[in-house]
């Protein structure tokens, strides 16, 4: 499963125009990986807050085994809410959700919701952001100590960044989670993907990504690297 929240805070520079659609196409090439993957996202503020949703989409030659259609299906939906155009910290809504497949067989991604709040910080002219996310996290149908299927409630704390240079042509943006989920035996699970992007014009940006992740789907650290292109609608 990735993970691309990026859009979220170098769209926020962007709010005034509303110019927050992007679609991202990644080559990964990690270990037992070597696919495709389209990312698309959404991210569009009002006056009452804000909607982020991105879908992604896995063209797997990988370690599932397909060669022929789409091997992964994940998406993510969040909402924050406002009351004034100054606020700085805002509550939040988000769910998640998803579907697998492998050689004959599939498997869910469980619904999950999370419930908390995100506070930013920026510059005047919105080249430097960071947004802080806390959040309790209730997973669907996760697995308990005996292997059961039970219903499981954690936290994930959440850092999502977006640094701009050169007249925004370089930007470096990404997120971090953090996250303790009882399916993984109690683990702690830790998750961040930094994007670099070359901004050719408005539209069209190429660049690449490092997924680092301890803990998500292997019980070790793992890196997987992608070259991407990116065009903003």
């Amino acid at each position: 499963m990735r993970r691309i929240v990026i859009a979220l805070v170098a769209c926020f520079a962007l709010s005034s125009v509303v110019k927050a659609q992007n679609v991202q196409l990644h080559y990964d090439f990690g270990e037992d990986r070597k696919m495709v993957t389209t990312t698309l996202e959404m991210f569009k503020p009002d006056k009452y807050g804000s909607t982020f949703f991105f879908v992604d989409l896995d063209y797997s030659s990988d370690a599932r085994d397909v060669d022929n259609g789409v091997s992964l299906a994940y998406w993510e939906i969040a909402r924050s809410f406002k009351w004034n155009e100054s606020q700085k910290f805002e509550p939040r809504i988000e769910f998640n959700s998803g579907v697998g497949r492998g050689d004959g067989f599939t498997f869910p991604i469980n619904n999950s919701w999370l419930l908390g709040g995100q506070y930013t910080f920026n510059n005047a002219d919105f080249t430097r952001i960071l947004t802080l996310q806390a959040n309790l996290k209730h997973i669907k149908d996760g697995k308990g100590e005996n292997n059961d299927k039970e219903d499981l409630v954690g936290f994930q704390l959440t850092a999502v960044w977006g640094l701009h240079f050169l007249d925004r042509k370089l930007s470096f943006t990404g997120f971090a989670d953090f996250w303790r989920q009882d399916s993984f035996g109690g683990d702690y699970v830790f998750l961040t993907e930094p994007q670099i992007w070359y901004n050719l014009n408005s539209n069209f940006s190429f660049g690449g990504e490092i997924e680092m992740s301890n803990n998500f789907v292997k019980d070790e650290f793992v890196v997987n690297p992608t070259l991407a292109a990116k065009w903003t609608f």
